[in-house]
């Protein structure tokens, strides 16, 4: 109490410092460097990144790109590619010059060599960075690339997709956000009892929203998932908070005229209230560390954060608006639009054998669906991007002239013999969907010397210890087929030189896969097994977390189901998500109904009137809150193009929906056939006090 009245009596303190607080919060949002490239969350141990530091150390290059140019003549390329070489963070420019003389005629080339490069009136380079894909200076190189090539070229590449997936998401941020604000604004003065007080909300929110943001700095970067999502998700999972402390006040007000008494008592109340609900949402994004792809410690760790600041934001800087704008916020009351539950409730309870049979019922193809789903995920992000943006168009361009998906990299040691080398590549190739393989053996042949090679190749394609050679696939990344090439490359690629490393954009995503894979099974039971202890804790209980988890559980089976029965595929991050998230964030819904059930059980009631009575005083609270959460994640899922962050926020939407139904239906039936198991398993309940059962 003695917290609780220090906000009060502080209130107009607090409002100041809030606001203070927002300049170095919006700086520090400002300054955070926002991470597009999904490869650099994997572990730095496997062999694809150890290759790629290797390839960074040793030749000093990292990303590359391949430049699609049509209709331009011979000696305008050859000037284009100097200027390209020019470019400061280019490493080099590879093109057929770079193995002959510029004034050796295309058509003179050896086959293999001018096919490489030439397709009709259209020819090829490759331009190699001295950075990974999303670094500042790559980043800056590419868009010079871009403005030095004009309309006749057309560049592909990861750092292409990168660029333009940063500027669709920077224009579609403000909109979405504008968007989840609107609808959740929107679902409030529907629901709640005061046309005013959902601006207050959102108020409070958004400033624990930009504190959320601004301190991201001092996590040194965060993805464009996470900062896509994390304003969104925080609006939709904190506005129960604030919805528990009015509700809490305005009781407060019918038994006392003094509003800052009122306040306080309900600081304490609310504190008291969201505790347990909010340690189940943080741990359910906690779960996510649990990655070993590392974007989920990204995504979990700052939307743990964001929670924390709702709940501080929560019993202090609401509380202090609510009592600054208390007239106007008493005048604009209405009447809640809800009606009574008590019916609703009474119907319930009166049929829940039915509905238990109904829900049974569903079970098991609810979960067939939900595995279903899991196996149906996509991780080539590029193919869901408009068709309009320049990265899809210049990987299309170079699909449909050179008939090139994919490019991996081999390093092998220098030291091998170039005979060897020759016959490892002559297997390589024939490979299916191997189109070449690219390097000095390839291009000059075995027998010619090493000093008889131009110096300036030797330094782009060898080391002192380690030589380079491209492989251009005809498979797409992330596919099935280009993974079973990958390990066909492999085996060959070991039997020459066991140290040899296959590294790329397709091995990369060979690995995501692998790792995520195995990602899904321990975050999935990490947060069961957190969530599980913590309503044990919080309802002292044995039995209520099997029965609580259980309806989540049953809710997320049928959210992703659904995706599975409507042919929807899904981003590989999220199922993971929407597991832990949906877990974490309607849990709560469950424990509102199950604390109140507990509560009029120990007071005496019989089963039945405990279970209506419950159901009847949390349906409305429940109601708002999975609304809320609906219309911040649907309207975003409606206009978003990405569909990484389109898909999550409609799982979302539907989840809260479905979460909502199954707490509101399956809970009460539940609790009514397993009320003497939870009164004899469960602190407290096991007394003379409580109701016989009926």
């Amino acid at each position: 109490m003695r917290f609780s009245r220090a906000v009060v009596k502080s209130r107009v303190v607090i409002l100041i410092v809030a606001i203070a607080l927002t300049v170095p919060a919006l700086m520090g949002m400002l300054a955070t460097r926002i991470n597009y490239d999904m490869l650099t969350y994997l572990p730095s141990d496997i062999d694809t990144m150890v290759g790629q530091d290797e390839l960074m150390g040793q030749f000093g290059k990292g990303a590359f790109s391949f430049i699609v140019i049509e209709g331009m003549g011979d000696e305008d390329v050859e000037a284009l590619r100097q200027k390209l070489e020019a470019v400061d963070h280019v490493d080099s420019v590879i093109w057929y010059t770079s193995f002959l003389d510029p004034a050796i005629p295309k058509d003179m080339l050896p086959e293999k060599l001018y096919d490489a490069f030439n397709r009709g009136d259209a020819t090829m380079m490759a331009v190699f960075f001295d950075g990974s894909t999303s670094e500042d200076g790559t980043i800056e190189a590419f868009q010079q690339i871009r403005e030095i090539t004009g309309r006749q070229c057309f560049v592909a590449g990861m750092t292409a997709m990168v660029i333009d997936l940063r500027n669709l998401t920077e224009r579609e941020e403000p909109i979405y956000v504008g968007i989840a604000v609107a609808l959740a604004c929107a679902a409030m003065v529907i629901f709640l009892d005061g046309w005013l007080v959902p601006f207050v909300f959102l108020a409070s929110i958004g400033i624990a929203i930009l504190y959320n943001l601004g301190t991201n700095y001092f996590l040194g970067e965060i993805s464009y998932i996470t900062k896509a999502l994390s304003a969104v998700l925080q609006l939709a999972v904190t506005m129960d908070y604030s919805i528990f402390l009015w509700h809490s006040y305005n009781e407060q007000l019918e038994k006392t005229s003094d509003n800052k008494e009122a306040m306080a008592v309900a600081i304490r109340q609310t504190l008291t209230s969201v505790i347990g609900s909010s340690i189940t949402t943080v741990a359910g994004f906690i779960a996510l560390c649990f990655m070993s792809f590392t974007l989920g410690r990204d995504l979990g760790l700052v939307m743990a954060k964001g929670v924390l600041l709702g709940v501080i934001g929560c019993v202090t800087i609401l509380p202090a608006m609510i009592l600054l704008l208390d007239k106007p916020l008493q005048r604009t009351k209405h009447r809640a639009l809800l009606p009574e539950m008590s019916g609703f409730a009474r119907g319930v309870t009166r049929v829940f054998p039915i509905l238990l049979i109904l829900f049974a019922m569903v079970v098991y193809p609810a979960y067939r669906c939900y595995t279903a789903a899991n196996g149906e995920v996509y991780y080539n992000l590029g193919v869901t991007l408009p068709e309009d943006m320049d990265y899809v168009i210049a990987q299309n361009k170079l699909s449909d002239t050179f008939d090139i998906a994919s490019t991996h990299m081999l390093l092998l040691d220098a030291g091998l013999d170039s005979k060897q080398v020759s016959e490892m590549i002559g297997e390589m190739e024939q490979v299916d969907g191997v189109k070449y393989v690219l390097g000095l053996e390839s291009v000059i042949g075995a027998t010619v010397p090493r000093e008889m090679v131009p110096k300036a190749l030797l330094e782009k394609l060898e080391s002192d210890e380690l030589e380079l050679l491209l492989v251009n696939s005809q498979y797409a990344v992330a596919t099935d087929e280009v993974n079973a090439q990958i390990d066909s490359l492999n085996e060959i690629l070991k039997r020459y030189d066991p140290t040899g490393m296959l590294i790329g954009e397709a091995p990369c995503m060979k690995d995501m896969i692998e790792i995520t894979n195995r990602d899904f099974q321990v975050v999935n039971l990490v947060s069961i097994i957190a969530i599980f202890f913590i309503i044990l804790l919080v309802e002292r209980s044995l039995s209520l977390p099997f029965i609580l988890i259980a309806v989540i559980e049953l809710a997320i089976f049928i959210n992703l189901g659904i995706s599975h029965l409507t042919g929807q595929s899904l981003p590989f991050i999220a199922p993971i998500c929407i597991s832990t998230i949906q877990l974490g964030a309607t849990v709560d819904y469950a424990i509102l109904m199950t604390t109140r059930y507990k509560a009029e059980r120990a007071a005496g009631k019989d089963k039945r009137e405990a279970v209506r009575i419950a159901l009847s005083s949390s349906t409305p609270s429940i109601i708002v809150s999975g609304m809320g959460l609906f219309a911040a994640t649907f309207g975003v899922a409606l206009y978003s193009n990405i569909d990484i962050i389109r898909s999550i926020c409609m799982l979302l939407a539907r989840g809260a929906l479905i979460s909502m139904v199954c707490v509101v239906l399956l809970l009460p039936s539940l609790l009514m056939l397993c009320d003497a198991l939870v009164r004899h398993t469960t602190i407290g309940m096991k007394n003379d006090k409580v109701g016989k059962e009926v």
